[in-house]
Protein backbone atom coordinates (compact mmCIF):
# COMPACT_ATOMS: atom_id res chain seq x y z
CA UNK A 1 0.00 0.00 0.00
CA UNK A 2 2.73 2.33 1.21
CA UNK A 3 4.82 1.68 -2.19
CA UNK A 4 1.51 2.98 -4.30
CA UNK A 5 1.00 5.93 -2.36
CA UNK A 6 4.85 6.81 -3.40
CA UNK A 7 4.44 5.50 -7.03
CA UNK A 8 1.43 7.89 -6.72
CA UNK A 9 3.22 10.74 -5.42
CA UNK A 10 6.07 10.50 -7.88
CA UNK A 11 3.61 10.36 -10.85
CA UNK A 12 2.11 13.47 -9.73
CA UNK A 13 5.79 15.31 -9.42
CA UNK A 14 6.96 14.06 -12.87
CA UNK A 15 3.43 15.25 -13.94
CA UNK A 16 3.31 18.55 -12.01
CA UNK A 17 6.93 18.95 -13.82
CA UNK A 18 5.91 18.43 -17.62
CA UNK A 19 3.59 21.34 -16.86
CA UNK A 20 6.12 23.52 -15.59
CA UNK A 21 8.35 22.86 -18.30
CA UNK A 22 7.79 26.19 -21.24
CA UNK A 23 6.13 25.05 -24.19
CA UNK A 24 8.07 24.39 -27.29
CA UNK A 25 8.30 27.40 -29.58
CA UNK A 26 6.25 26.88 -32.91
CA UNK A 27 8.16 26.71 -35.74
CA UNK A 28 6.91 28.64 -39.18
CA UNK A 29 8.29 27.97 -42.35
CA UNK A 30 8.33 31.47 -43.94
CA UNK A 31 9.21 32.43 -47.72
CA UNK A 32 10.22 36.23 -48.42
CA UNK A 33 7.25 36.84 -50.50
CA UNK A 34 5.12 35.47 -47.82
CA UNK A 35 6.88 37.66 -45.53
CA UNK A 36 6.36 41.03 -47.68
CA UNK A 37 2.77 40.38 -47.80
CA UNK A 38 2.60 40.31 -44.24
CA UNK A 39 4.39 43.69 -43.94
CA UNK A 40 2.01 45.16 -46.58
CA UNK A 41 -1.11 44.26 -44.24
CA UNK A 42 0.06 45.08 -41.01
CA UNK A 43 3.33 47.20 -40.74
CA UNK A 44 2.90 49.63 -38.14
CA UNK A 45 4.96 52.28 -40.48
CA UNK A 46 2.74 51.23 -43.85
CA UNK A 47 -0.53 51.91 -41.27
CA UNK A 48 0.58 54.79 -39.77
CA UNK A 49 1.28 56.63 -43.79
CA UNK A 50 -1.71 55.52 -45.22
CA UNK A 51 -4.37 56.98 -43.02
CA UNK A 52 -2.73 60.75 -44.11
CA UNK A 53 -4.34 60.39 -47.53
CA UNK A 54 -7.42 60.03 -46.07
CA UNK A 55 -7.14 62.43 -43.81
CA UNK A 56 -5.75 64.82 -47.17
CA UNK A 57 -8.96 63.93 -48.86
CA UNK A 58 -11.41 65.02 -45.51
CA UNK A 59 -8.92 68.49 -45.59
CA UNK A 60 -10.36 68.89 -49.23
CA UNK A 61 -13.58 68.18 -48.75
CA UNK A 62 -13.81 70.63 -45.90
CA UNK A 63 -12.15 73.31 -48.50
CA UNK A 64 -14.88 72.93 -50.71
CA UNK A 65 -17.34 73.35 -48.59
CA UNK A 66 -16.73 77.28 -48.76
CA UNK A 67 -18.90 76.55 -52.04
CA UNK A 68 -21.51 75.14 -49.84
CA UNK A 69 -25.29 77.19 -50.34
CA UNK A 70 -26.09 79.00 -47.47
CA UNK A 71 -29.42 78.95 -45.93
CA UNK A 72 -30.81 82.04 -43.90
CA UNK A 73 -33.87 82.76 -42.33
CA UNK A 74 -34.19 86.42 -40.68
CA UNK A 75 -36.66 87.96 -37.93
CA UNK A 76 -36.89 91.39 -36.41
CA UNK A 77 -38.71 93.39 -34.93
CA UNK A 78 -38.00 97.25 -34.27
CA UNK A 79 -39.09 99.79 -32.28
CA UNK A 80 -38.69 103.55 -32.74
CA UNK A 81 -40.19 106.65 -30.00
CA UNK A 82 -40.25 109.88 -31.10
CA UNK A 83 -41.36 112.72 -28.63
CA UNK A 84 -43.24 115.55 -29.46
CA UNK A 85 -41.42 118.93 -30.56
CA UNK A 86 -42.49 122.58 -30.92
CA UNK A 87 -43.53 123.63 -34.31
CA UNK A 88 -41.79 127.35 -34.47
CA UNK A 89 -44.55 128.53 -36.80
CA UNK A 90 -47.60 127.23 -34.82
CA UNK A 91 -45.92 127.24 -31.56
CA UNK A 92 -47.82 124.10 -30.94
CA UNK A 93 -46.54 120.83 -29.86
CA UNK A 94 -46.00 118.14 -32.91
CA UNK A 95 -47.90 114.75 -31.76
CA UNK A 96 -45.26 111.93 -30.68
CA UNK A 97 -45.08 109.37 -32.58
CA UNK A 98 -43.99 105.03 -31.84
CA UNK A 99 -43.61 102.73 -34.65
CA UNK A 100 -43.43 99.21 -34.75
CA UNK A 101 -41.99 96.89 -37.77
CA UNK A 102 -41.70 93.52 -38.09
CA UNK A 103 -39.29 91.93 -40.92
CA UNK A 104 -39.13 88.20 -41.54
CA UNK A 105 -37.92 86.86 -44.87
CA UNK A 106 -35.40 83.98 -45.82
CA UNK A 107 -32.19 84.75 -48.25
CA UNK A 108 -29.90 82.18 -49.88
CA UNK A 109 -25.97 82.82 -50.42
CA UNK A 110 -24.17 81.20 -53.16
CA UNK A 111 -19.69 81.70 -53.34
CA UNK A 112 -19.21 81.37 -56.87
CA UNK A 113 -15.98 79.84 -58.57
CA UNK A 114 -14.77 83.55 -59.70
CA UNK A 115 -14.19 84.84 -56.38
CA UNK A 116 -17.89 86.08 -56.52
CA UNK A 117 -20.92 85.93 -54.30
CA UNK A 118 -24.48 85.33 -55.56
CA UNK A 119 -27.23 86.36 -52.66
CA UNK A 120 -30.81 85.88 -53.47
CA UNK A 121 -33.00 87.32 -50.52
CA UNK A 122 -36.44 88.40 -49.68
CA UNK A 123 -38.57 90.29 -46.61
CA UNK A 124 -41.55 88.30 -47.49
CA UNK A 125 -43.25 90.23 -44.37
CA UNK A 126 -42.86 93.41 -43.33
CA UNK A 127 -45.36 94.74 -41.24
CA UNK A 128 -44.81 98.33 -39.66
CA UNK A 129 -47.22 100.56 -37.59
CA UNK A 130 -48.17 103.05 -34.79
CA UNK A 131 -49.80 103.90 -31.71
CA UNK A 132 -52.83 104.36 -33.71
CA UNK A 133 -52.88 100.32 -34.99
CA UNK A 134 -52.33 101.51 -38.27
CA UNK A 135 -50.53 99.14 -40.36
CA UNK A 136 -49.01 98.69 -43.54
CA UNK A 137 -47.30 95.57 -45.53
CA UNK A 138 -44.61 95.14 -47.66
CA UNK A 139 -42.40 92.79 -49.58
CA UNK A 140 -39.76 92.87 -51.34
CA UNK A 141 -37.35 89.79 -53.38
CA UNK A 142 -34.04 90.74 -55.48
CA UNK A 143 -30.78 89.41 -56.18
CA UNK A 144 -27.55 90.78 -55.92
CA UNK A 145 -24.00 90.08 -57.02
CA UNK A 146 -20.59 91.05 -56.44
CA UNK A 147 -17.64 90.29 -58.58
CA UNK A 148 -14.23 91.15 -58.28
CA UNK A 149 -12.20 92.33 -61.38
CA UNK A 150 -8.64 92.53 -60.50
CA UNK A 151 -7.67 90.89 -56.92
CA UNK A 152 -9.17 87.84 -55.92
CA UNK A 153 -10.69 87.01 -59.87
CA UNK A 154 -8.47 84.55 -61.39
CA UNK A 155 -6.91 83.10 -57.87
CA UNK A 156 -8.19 84.09 -53.95
CA UNK A 157 -7.22 82.11 -50.61
CA UNK A 158 -10.00 79.57 -51.03
CA UNK A 159 -9.19 78.51 -54.68
CA UNK A 160 -5.80 78.64 -52.92
CA UNK A 161 -6.31 76.30 -50.55
CA UNK A 162 -8.05 73.96 -52.71
CA UNK A 163 -5.31 73.58 -55.50
CA UNK A 164 -2.66 73.29 -52.46
CA UNK A 165 -4.75 70.81 -50.87
CA UNK A 166 -4.51 68.55 -54.31
CA UNK A 167 -0.77 68.71 -54.60
CA UNK A 168 -0.59 67.88 -50.61
CA UNK A 169 -3.18 64.39 -51.34
CA UNK A 170 -0.42 63.98 -53.85
CA UNK A 171 2.49 64.59 -52.11
CA UNK A 172 0.97 62.43 -49.27
CA UNK A 173 0.09 59.75 -51.60
CA UNK A 174 4.39 59.37 -52.80
CA UNK A 175 5.17 59.48 -49.21
CA UNK A 176 2.97 56.08 -48.73
CA UNK A 177 4.38 54.91 -51.71
CA UNK A 178 8.22 55.75 -50.47
CA UNK A 179 6.88 54.28 -47.15
CA UNK A 180 6.23 51.00 -48.83
CA UNK A 181 9.06 50.65 -50.74
CA UNK A 182 11.26 51.38 -47.74
CA UNK A 183 9.46 48.49 -45.88
CA UNK A 184 9.65 46.05 -48.52
CA UNK A 185 13.33 46.76 -48.85
CA UNK A 186 13.67 46.42 -44.78
CA UNK A 187 11.82 43.04 -45.37
CA UNK A 188 14.03 41.78 -48.08
CA UNK A 189 17.14 42.56 -46.40
CA UNK A 190 15.97 41.29 -43.11
CA UNK A 191 15.53 38.25 -44.80
CA UNK A 192 18.57 37.99 -45.90
CA UNK A 193 19.88 38.39 -42.89
CA UNK A 194 17.99 35.73 -41.13
CA UNK A 195 19.14 33.45 -44.10
CA UNK A 196 22.82 34.45 -43.40
CA UNK A 197 22.42 34.03 -39.57
CA UNK A 198 20.74 30.39 -39.90
CA UNK A 199 23.17 29.19 -42.23
CA UNK A 200 25.76 31.07 -39.94
CA UNK A 201 24.51 28.88 -37.00
CA UNK A 202 25.12 25.24 -39.64
CA UNK A 203 28.89 27.02 -40.12
CA UNK A 204 29.59 27.41 -36.09
CA UNK A 205 28.19 23.67 -35.58
CA UNK A 206 30.42 21.95 -38.21
CA UNK A 207 33.15 23.76 -36.65
CA UNK A 208 32.54 22.45 -33.48
CA UNK A 209 32.19 19.32 -34.98
CA UNK A 210 35.17 19.20 -36.05
CA UNK A 211 36.93 20.44 -33.16
CA UNK A 212 35.26 18.11 -30.80
CA UNK A 213 36.39 15.26 -33.03
CA UNK A 214 40.02 16.33 -33.06
CA UNK A 215 39.82 16.33 -29.28
CA UNK A 216 38.32 13.33 -29.58
CA UNK A 217 41.17 11.59 -31.49
CA UNK A 218 43.88 13.78 -29.62
CA UNK A 219 42.92 12.13 -26.39
CA UNK A 220 43.14 8.82 -28.03
CA UNK A 221 46.76 9.66 -28.93
CA UNK A 222 47.99 11.21 -25.88
CA UNK A 223 46.38 8.04 -24.12
CA UNK A 224 48.78 5.59 -26.64
CA UNK A 225 51.87 7.89 -26.11
CA UNK A 226 51.72 9.49 -30.07
CA UNK A 227 50.74 12.71 -28.71
CA UNK A 228 51.51 15.27 -26.00
CA UNK A 229 49.45 16.41 -23.73
CA UNK A 230 49.70 19.70 -24.81
CA UNK A 231 48.47 18.95 -27.65
CA UNK A 232 44.93 17.86 -26.16
CA UNK A 233 44.97 20.77 -24.18
CA UNK A 234 44.95 23.64 -27.00
CA UNK A 235 42.22 21.00 -28.54
CA UNK A 236 40.02 21.77 -25.41
CA UNK A 237 40.33 25.23 -25.81
CA UNK A 238 39.71 25.56 -29.35
CA UNK A 239 36.66 23.43 -28.44
CA UNK A 240 35.67 25.87 -25.43
CA UNK A 241 36.05 28.65 -28.17
CA UNK A 242 34.16 26.87 -31.11
CA UNK A 243 31.14 26.41 -28.06
CA UNK A 244 31.35 30.35 -27.31
CA UNK A 245 31.18 31.15 -31.11
CA UNK A 246 28.11 28.77 -31.77
CA UNK A 247 26.36 30.33 -28.99
CA UNK A 248 26.89 34.13 -30.50
CA UNK A 249 25.76 33.15 -33.56
CA UNK A 250 23.04 31.34 -32.11
CA UNK A 251 21.94 35.01 -29.82
CA UNK A 252 22.52 36.61 -33.44
CA UNK A 253 19.93 34.24 -35.15
CA UNK A 254 17.80 35.41 -32.95
CA UNK A 255 18.42 39.24 -33.02
CA UNK A 256 18.12 38.42 -36.76
CA UNK A 257 14.68 36.71 -36.23
CA UNK A 258 13.14 39.45 -33.73
CA UNK A 259 14.21 42.52 -36.66
CA UNK A 260 12.27 40.53 -39.17
CA UNK A 261 8.88 40.27 -37.03
CA UNK A 262 8.81 43.69 -35.94
CA UNK A 263 8.43 44.48 -39.54
CA UNK A 264 5.85 42.14 -40.10
CA UNK A 265 3.00 43.19 -37.68
CA UNK A 266 1.77 45.17 -35.38
CA UNK A 267 1.54 42.82 -32.02
CA UNK A 268 4.89 41.71 -31.27
CA UNK A 269 3.79 39.43 -28.67
CA UNK A 270 1.68 37.35 -31.10
CA UNK A 271 4.74 36.11 -32.84
CA UNK A 272 7.17 35.77 -29.63
CA UNK A 273 6.92 32.62 -29.58
CA UNK A 274 7.42 31.43 -33.06
CA UNK A 275 10.83 30.42 -34.70
CA UNK A 276 11.16 31.61 -38.44
CA UNK A 277 12.44 29.06 -40.49
CA UNK A 278 13.29 30.52 -44.11
CA UNK A 279 12.91 28.71 -46.92
CA UNK A 280 14.61 30.68 -49.56
CA UNK A 281 18.61 30.44 -50.07
CA UNK A 282 20.78 32.87 -50.65
CA UNK A 283 21.50 32.48 -54.18
CA UNK A 284 23.93 34.47 -56.32
CA UNK A 285 21.97 35.06 -59.42
CA UNK A 286 23.55 36.96 -62.09
CA UNK A 287 21.92 40.66 -62.91
CA UNK A 288 22.78 43.13 -65.82
CA UNK A 289 24.29 46.54 -64.26
CA UNK A 290 23.80 49.81 -66.67
CA UNK A 291 24.33 52.50 -64.42
CA UNK A 292 22.49 55.00 -67.40
CA UNK A 293 19.40 52.79 -67.28
CA UNK A 294 19.33 53.18 -63.34
CA UNK A 295 19.74 56.79 -63.39
CA UNK A 296 16.88 57.05 -66.44
CA UNK A 297 14.58 54.76 -63.83
CA UNK A 298 15.48 57.00 -60.62
CA UNK A 299 14.56 60.22 -62.43
CA UNK A 300 11.09 58.82 -63.31
CA UNK A 301 10.48 56.57 -60.11
CA UNK A 302 11.90 57.94 -57.04
CA UNK A 303 9.04 58.77 -54.54
CA UNK A 304 11.16 61.80 -53.20
CA UNK A 305 11.76 63.54 -56.90
CA UNK A 306 8.28 63.41 -57.49
CA UNK A 307 7.28 65.22 -54.29
CA UNK A 308 10.39 67.56 -54.59
CA UNK A 309 8.25 68.10 -58.27
CA UNK A 310 5.07 68.69 -56.47
CA UNK A 311 6.62 70.93 -53.56
CA UNK A 312 7.75 73.29 -56.36
CA UNK A 313 3.97 73.03 -58.34
CA UNK A 314 2.36 74.25 -54.84
CA UNK A 315 4.94 77.09 -54.70
CA UNK A 316 3.91 77.93 -58.31
CA UNK A 317 0.23 78.33 -56.81
CA UNK A 318 1.54 80.15 -54.09
CA UNK A 319 3.37 82.36 -56.16
CA UNK A 320 -0.07 83.28 -58.58
CA UNK A 321 -1.77 84.24 -55.44
CA UNK A 322 0.32 86.43 -54.15
CA UNK A 323 0.95 88.15 -57.45
CA UNK A 324 -2.73 89.06 -58.19
CA UNK A 325 -3.05 90.21 -54.25
CA UNK A 326 -0.67 92.97 -55.92
CA UNK A 327 -3.42 94.15 -57.90
CA UNK A 328 -5.86 96.87 -56.06
CA UNK A 329 -9.08 95.59 -55.20
CA UNK A 330 -11.86 96.64 -57.78
CA UNK A 331 -15.38 94.83 -57.42
CA UNK A 332 -18.42 95.13 -59.48
CA UNK A 333 -21.99 95.33 -57.27
CA UNK A 334 -25.33 94.38 -59.43
CA UNK A 335 -28.57 94.27 -57.53
CA UNK A 336 -31.96 93.65 -59.19
CA UNK A 337 -35.42 92.74 -57.40
CA UNK A 338 -39.10 93.68 -56.81
CA UNK A 339 -40.89 94.65 -54.07
CA UNK A 340 -44.41 95.62 -53.08
CA UNK A 341 -46.89 97.37 -50.87
CA UNK A 342 -50.26 97.54 -49.05
CA UNK A 343 -52.91 97.74 -46.37
CA UNK A 344 -52.77 93.75 -46.22
CA UNK A 345 -50.08 90.89 -46.74
CA UNK A 346 -52.08 89.74 -49.65
CA UNK A 347 -51.74 92.90 -51.54
CA UNK A 348 -47.89 93.04 -50.55
CA UNK A 349 -46.69 90.15 -51.97
CA UNK A 350 -48.86 90.19 -54.98
CA UNK A 351 -47.09 93.82 -55.79
CA UNK A 352 -43.60 91.62 -55.50
CA UNK A 353 -45.33 88.88 -57.59
CA UNK A 354 -46.98 91.27 -60.49
CA UNK A 355 -43.28 93.08 -60.67
CA UNK A 356 -44.78 96.50 -60.29
CA UNK A 357 -42.32 98.06 -58.27
CA UNK A 358 -38.83 97.17 -59.82
CA UNK A 359 -35.51 98.79 -58.36
CA UNK A 360 -32.06 97.92 -59.49
CA UNK A 361 -28.30 98.82 -59.18
CA UNK A 362 -25.10 98.58 -60.36
CA UNK A 363 -21.43 100.20 -59.09
CA UNK A 364 -18.09 99.41 -58.44
CA UNK A 365 -15.81 99.94 -55.43
CA UNK A 366 -12.36 100.99 -54.99
CA UNK A 367 -9.60 99.85 -52.76
CA UNK A 368 -6.03 99.88 -52.80
CA UNK A 369 -3.51 99.91 -49.72
CA UNK A 370 -1.07 103.19 -50.54
CA UNK A 371 1.85 101.08 -50.23
CA UNK A 372 0.90 97.66 -50.71
CA UNK A 373 3.85 96.48 -48.15
CA UNK A 374 2.69 93.57 -47.69
CA UNK A 375 1.55 91.88 -50.95
CA UNK A 376 4.88 92.91 -52.22
CA UNK A 377 6.96 91.39 -49.80
CA UNK A 378 4.51 88.20 -49.77
CA UNK A 379 5.53 88.28 -53.69
CA UNK A 380 9.10 88.95 -53.16
CA UNK A 381 8.89 86.07 -50.71
CA UNK A 382 7.47 83.46 -52.65
CA UNK A 383 9.46 83.56 -55.29
CA UNK A 384 12.38 83.08 -53.39
CA UNK A 385 10.85 80.37 -52.06
CA UNK A 386 10.76 78.85 -55.48
CA UNK A 387 14.28 79.76 -55.98
CA UNK A 388 14.95 77.47 -53.06
CA UNK A 389 13.07 74.39 -53.68
CA UNK A 390 14.26 74.64 -57.91
CA UNK A 391 17.95 74.05 -55.75
CA UNK A 392 16.79 71.72 -53.08
CA UNK A 393 15.60 69.86 -56.30
CA UNK A 394 18.69 69.77 -58.41
CA UNK A 395 20.62 69.09 -54.82
CA UNK A 396 18.53 65.76 -54.86
CA UNK A 397 18.90 64.64 -58.29
CA UNK A 398 22.52 64.60 -58.49
CA UNK A 399 21.63 63.03 -54.74
CA UNK A 400 20.04 60.32 -56.32
CA UNK A 401 22.13 59.90 -58.99
CA UNK A 402 25.40 59.51 -56.79
CA UNK A 403 23.77 56.86 -54.83
CA UNK A 404 22.09 54.93 -57.61
CA UNK A 405 26.09 54.65 -59.48
CA UNK A 406 27.58 53.59 -56.04
CA UNK A 407 24.95 51.16 -55.68
CA UNK A 408 25.70 49.38 -59.17
CA UNK A 409 28.99 49.44 -57.95
CA UNK A 410 28.44 47.62 -55.02
CA UNK A 411 26.62 45.31 -56.66
CA UNK A 412 29.19 44.33 -59.52
CA UNK A 413 31.65 44.22 -56.56
CA UNK A 414 29.37 41.98 -54.26
CA UNK A 415 28.80 39.81 -57.61
CA UNK A 416 32.99 39.38 -57.92
CA UNK A 417 32.93 38.62 -53.93
CA UNK A 418 31.03 35.84 -54.11
CA UNK A 419 33.27 33.78 -56.47
CA UNK A 420 36.72 34.60 -54.27
CA UNK A 421 34.98 33.82 -51.34
CA UNK A 422 33.89 30.30 -52.29
CA UNK A 423 37.42 29.74 -53.88
CA UNK A 424 38.96 30.74 -50.60
CA UNK A 425 36.58 28.20 -48.89
CA UNK A 426 37.52 25.40 -51.25
CA UNK A 427 41.02 26.30 -50.91
CA UNK A 428 40.52 26.43 -47.09
CA UNK A 429 38.57 22.61 -47.42
CA UNK A 430 41.98 21.15 -49.35
CA UNK A 431 44.51 22.34 -47.04
CA UNK A 432 42.68 21.21 -44.16
CA UNK A 433 41.63 18.02 -45.18
CA UNK A 434 45.57 17.78 -46.21
CA UNK A 435 46.64 19.09 -43.22
CA UNK A 436 44.76 16.25 -41.30
CA UNK A 437 46.62 13.56 -43.11
CA UNK A 438 49.59 14.59 -42.35
CA UNK A 439 48.98 15.06 -38.64
CA UNK A 440 47.68 11.13 -38.99
CA UNK A 441 50.73 10.14 -40.51
CA UNK A 442 52.43 12.39 -37.82
CA UNK A 443 53.90 14.46 -39.75
CA UNK A 444 52.13 17.70 -38.14
CA UNK A 445 50.78 19.23 -34.99
CA UNK A 446 47.33 19.82 -33.42
CA UNK A 447 48.31 23.64 -33.80
CA UNK A 448 48.34 24.00 -37.68
CA UNK A 449 45.09 21.77 -38.02
CA UNK A 450 43.15 23.92 -35.30
CA UNK A 451 44.89 26.64 -37.44
CA UNK A 452 43.56 25.14 -40.78
CA UNK A 453 40.04 25.01 -39.00
CA UNK A 454 39.42 27.90 -38.11
CA UNK A 455 40.20 29.27 -41.42
CA UNK A 456 37.56 26.90 -42.95
CA UNK A 457 34.97 28.65 -40.61
CA UNK A 458 35.77 32.00 -41.35
CA UNK A 459 35.93 31.19 -45.20
CA UNK A 460 32.72 29.22 -45.15
CA UNK A 461 31.67 32.45 -42.62
CA UNK A 462 32.70 34.73 -45.87
CA UNK A 463 31.06 32.90 -48.10
CA UNK A 464 27.33 32.93 -46.87
CA UNK A 465 28.15 36.20 -45.85
CA UNK A 466 29.32 37.57 -49.54
CA UNK A 467 26.19 35.85 -50.80
CA UNK A 468 23.63 37.44 -48.28
CA UNK A 469 25.94 41.07 -49.30
CA UNK A 470 25.25 40.63 -53.30
CA UNK A 471 21.39 40.02 -52.02
CA UNK A 472 20.81 43.02 -50.11
CA UNK A 473 23.19 45.62 -52.33
CA UNK A 474 20.48 44.37 -55.40
CA UNK A 475 18.06 45.34 -53.13
CA UNK A 476 19.29 48.38 -52.36
CA UNK A 477 19.99 48.85 -55.81
CA UNK A 478 16.14 48.46 -56.90
CA UNK A 479 15.08 51.05 -53.49
CA UNK A 480 17.60 53.54 -55.68
CA UNK A 481 16.55 53.08 -58.73
CA UNK A 482 12.54 53.07 -57.76
CA UNK A 483 11.96 50.05 -58.92
CA UNK A 484 11.29 47.69 -55.51
CA UNK A 485 7.23 47.55 -55.99
CA UNK A 486 7.84 46.39 -59.64
CA UNK A 487 10.55 44.08 -59.12
CA UNK A 488 8.04 42.35 -56.04
CA UNK A 489 5.06 42.57 -58.33
CA UNK A 490 3.52 44.70 -55.80
CA UNK A 491 0.87 47.58 -57.16
CA UNK A 492 -0.45 50.35 -55.43
CA UNK A 493 -3.09 52.17 -56.49
CA UNK A 494 -4.66 55.17 -54.74
CA UNK A 495 -8.26 56.18 -55.26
Amino acid sequence: MQTRFLYGLAALALAASAAAQPAAPALRVVTLAECVTMALERNLDIQIRRLQPAIDLYNQSAARGFYDLTFNLNASQRYISSPGSPDPASRLFNVSSETYIESYGPSFTQQLGTGGRLTINADLVRRSGNQFNSFTYSSDAGITLTQPLLRNLWIDSTRQTILLSRHTLRIDELALRNQVMTTVTSVQQAYYELVFARDNVRVQEASLELAEKLLADNKRRVEVGALAPLDEKQSESQVAARRSDLLSARRDLEVQMNNLKNLLGDDFTSLAGVVFEPADKLLALPQTLNAQESWRQGMALRPELLQAREQVERQNIVLRFNYNQLFPSLDLTLTYGHNGIGQTLSTGLNGVQRGDNQFYSYGIVLSFPLNNTTAKNNYKASKAQKELLLLQFKQLEQGIIVEIDNAVKQAQAAYERIDATRQARLYAEAALDAEQKKLENGKSTSFFVLQLQRDLTAARSAEIRALADYNRTLSTLSRSEGTTLDKANIGLEFK
